[in-house]
This record gives structure tokens, C-alpha cells and sequence, in this order.
């Protein structure tokens, strides 16, 4: 199985960033390089079932069937893939629909600084999210080349439930939030997000850490740690909640009285000013 499963960590790779050209592509009709926050959900299921079909079709040696226990809980890691980046990309594409550019992109677009800017977003852009889509999706890559399942199986998928939950109410709370012309320019901090100033991204680092447990439930799946940690370091150090707040001190009245009293990351009942 580990053979199996190295041999297609290059077809992997290769898929990711055909995917992120597609992105590309769509982002040069679009005439916005956000697009590709939309294929970033979509991508995860991409991969996984290019790796479900080599396990299969591409490596003999595997004997990884499509019948059986094992095809079911194989086919029910999909089905929760499925759930959590579709829905995101279909939330992300609903929010661009006639907005300008993501704030995030205008600025890493600076850096090119009279060079080709194509070739710049190509790589800074696109090639660097296909590689970070190939190297998070680590361990649903492992998951599709191991028929053996066994007690985190279940509670790795609980986690990923949990953690869809928290992003996907998260989102459909601010969303309303912002609709609502009462409460437009003032900060969010009802519902999950009186006790996380992002339950999106917690919940997200929560899918992620639970497609690890569920990978840990056969063989070496552990050996896949540094997905969710680079996930993690993403959501809460890098690209997520950094330049986000950033974003909304200047944007939301009374965003520095929440970020006062409200828990950064891991939800807890906020703190008295």
C-alpha cells in the first residue's frame, strides 16, 4: 500500500496544479484571482478521487478494490470531502458574485512590481496554492489506498462533522449579518462568533485535524501530520485570520472592543472588559 500510494503522490501533484490553472483560466475571464479561494474546497475533492480511481485502475500492486466494507467506508470519506468543499465553494462563489477584488490579492499582486504580472500570479498564486492543495490533502491521498479501517475511523469522522458545522453556521450567521442593512459596517459578534472571532476558520482547522484522525485509522497515516499543521499554521498565522483582522479594524466599528473580549481561535465564553 505505501508503494502504491507514493507512486501517486507526482500524478497527485500534477492534478492540483492543473487545477489551479483551471483557476487561473476562470480567473482571467473574471477578471478577479479570488476565484481560486472557490476552487481551493472544490480542488480537495478533485484529489481525492484521482487517488481513489489510481488506487484502482492505475496501481496493480495495490489490490485496492471498488467492492466490499472497505469500498463503503472509502465511499463515505467522499461523501464527507463532498459536503465540506463543496459547500465552501459554492458559499466563496456566491460572495464574489459581483464584487471587486479580494483585498489579500491586491496585495500580494504589489509584489510583482513591474515584472509580468501573468507569469507573477501564475507562480505566487495559482502554482503555490496547487502545491499547498496537494501537500493538506495528504491524508485523504493515504485514506484512498487503505482498505483497513479501524477505531478512529469513526471518530475522526465526527471530528470533520463537528468542524463542518462550526464553518458552515459560522458562515451563514455572518452572512445574514451582513445582509442586514442594521448592522452593516459594525462588528459580527453574535451567535458562534460571540465566542470565536472565527468559527469558519476553527471549524475548518477541525475538518482538517478529523481527515487526519480518519487517516491514522489505517497503517502509517499518522506519518501525514505536518497536513493538518501546515492547515492550521495557514488558518491562524498566515494567510487566514492575520491579514483578516488586519482588514476589519480599519473596516468594522467596534472591532477592537471584540477582539478585547473575544477568544482569538479555540471558542470559550468571552472574556468581562
Amino acid at each position: 500500500m505505501r508503494w502504491s500510494f507514493l507512486a501517486n503522490l507526482p500524478i497527485a501533484v500534477a492534478v492540483a496544479w492543473l487545477w489551479s490553472l483551471l483557476a487561473f483560466l476562470v480567473g482571467r475571464v473574471v477578471r478577479r484571482h479570488s476565484t481560486i479561494d472557490v476552487f481551493w474546497g472544490a480542488g480537495f475533492v478533485v484529489v481525492y478521487l484521482e487517488s481513489l480511481l489510481f488506487a484502482h485502475f492505475g496501481y496493480p500492486m495495490s489490490h485496492v478494490g471498488i467492492a466490499g466494507p472497505s469500498f463503503a467506508n472509502r465511499f463515505v470519506v467522499l461523501v464527507f470531502v463532498a459536503l465540506w468543499g463543496l459547500r465552501l465553494a459554492f458559499y466563496l462563489a456566491s460572495r464574489q458574485r459581483g464584487a471587486a477584488e479580494d483585498t489579500r490579492y491586491v496585495l500580494i499582486m504589489k509584489g510583482a512590481r513591474g515584472r509580468n504580472e501573468t507569469l507573477y500570479a501564475l507562480r505566487t498564486i495559482y502554482g503555490l496554492q496547487g502545491l499547498l492543495l496537494w501537500f493538506v490533502s495528504m491524508p485523504l491521498q493515504w485514506i484512498a489506498f487503505h482498505e483497513n479501517v479501524g477505531a478512529l475511523f469513526v471518530p475522526g469522522l465526527a471530528l470533520v462533522a463537528i468542524g463542518v458545522f462550526f464553518e458552515a453556521t459560522g458562515d451563514e450567521q455572518l452572512r445574514r449579518f451582513i445582509a442586514d442593512p442594521a448592522t452593516r459596517g459594525t462588528t459580527m459578534n453574535r451567535g458562534l462568533w460571540r465566542y470565536t472571532r472565527h468559527p469558519n476558520y476553527f471549524g475548518d482547522a477541525v475538518v482538517w485535524c478529523g481527515f487526519y484522525v480518519v487517516a491514522c485509522a489505517s497503517g502509517w497515516g499518522w506519518l501525514t501530520i505536518l497536513s493538518p499543521v501546515a492547515m492550521v499554521y495557514l488558518l491562524t498565522s498566515l494567510s487566514g485570520k492575520p491579514m483578516l483582522e488586519r482588514r476589519l479594524t480599519k473596516t468594522r466599528a467596534g472591532y477592537d472592543e471584540y477582539v478585547a473580549t473575544t477568544s482569538s481561535f479555540i471558542p470559550r465564553p468571552p472574556r468581562k472588559t
